[in-house]
């Protein structure tokens, strides 16, 4: 039994459909992580190894943070960057084999620092599916001028087609940082316009907005609500965020 329990709000057990958190694990140590997801793991839903930091720990560390990561029900998956390396050094097929071998179930698969046509990009979200990946896709690009480029119509349009395609959830790419990127200006404030014709579109449930910053995170919450997807969260973010969903918080208190 939890402290004050008869204040807090329930929310959706795990395997949950909705109100879904990834966090960013950006190098953490199998001690450290273990001890985070004891006290917060039943808040995260996926866990993502950012970049390519899986490639600089040895692989018994990556396999025994996975495995400690599937025990608290939580999806470890590489970064779409470690795809993307992969790509263009054309070692698909040993990616595939060695994510396998490591014990990630799930993929990224992303084109944000890489010039992966969005046809070649479809190929592999359908490859990875027949390899019994479970996939995540992300639109849009890590550089600020590129990614200006891509039109609110066309990020709709690969958001579908990544998701017919056989994507589980197809992420709004923000970065780390938040800002100048997406669907957040160059301060960090959400672009409302274009996060509206998102939703007007593409099913909500299907839909992983990265929102690294607490601001963006109360926003997403009281605009969609507390079951609302979000992504890229820090590990020192977690209880945050989850305190934020359940109105614990002056930003969402009396109003979720």
């Amino acid at each position: 039994m939890k402290s004050f329990e008869f204040l807090s709000k329930k929310r959706e057990n795990k395997p949950r459909k909705k109100g879904i958190t990834m966090v960013l694990d950006k190098g953490l140590g199998l001690e450290t992580a273990t001890s985070l997801m004891n006290i917060a793991g039943e808040y995260v839903d996926y866990l993502k190894f950012g970049w390519g930091t899986s490639i600089v720990h040895k692989q018994k560390i990556i396999k025994a943070k996975t495995q400690m990561y599937k025990q608290h029900n939580i999806t470890p998956y590489t970064g779409g960057t470690l795809f993307e390396l992969a790509y263009i050094n054309d070692k698909i097929e040993e990616f595939f084999t060695e994510a396998h071998n490591l014990g990630f179930p799930a993929i990224e698969i992303s084109d944000g620092s890489t010039n992966i046509t969005h046809k070649e990009k479809i190929k592999y979200i359908k490859k990875a599916k027949k390899e019994n990946f479970q996939v995540l896709s992300e639109v849009g690009k890590k550089d600020p001028t590129l990614d200006k480029e891509l039109t609110i119509n066309e990020r709709i349009k690969q958001m579908q087609n990544e998701l017919d395609a056989g994507s589980s959830l197809v992420i709004v790419e923000a970065r780390e940082g938040g800002k100048n990127i997406g669907i957040f200006d160059k301060t960090g404030n959400a672009k409302e316009t274009e996060i509206d014709q998102i939703i007007n579109n593409i099913d909500k449930n299907k839909i992983l907005w990265e929102a690294p910053n607490k601001d963006q995170q109360v926003f997403f919450i009281l605009k969609l609500g507390n079951t609302v997807n979000l992504g890229n969260i820090s590990t020192d973010d977690i209880t945050s965020l989850e305190t934020l969903r359940q109105g614990l918080r002056g930003d969402t208190i009396g109003k979720i």
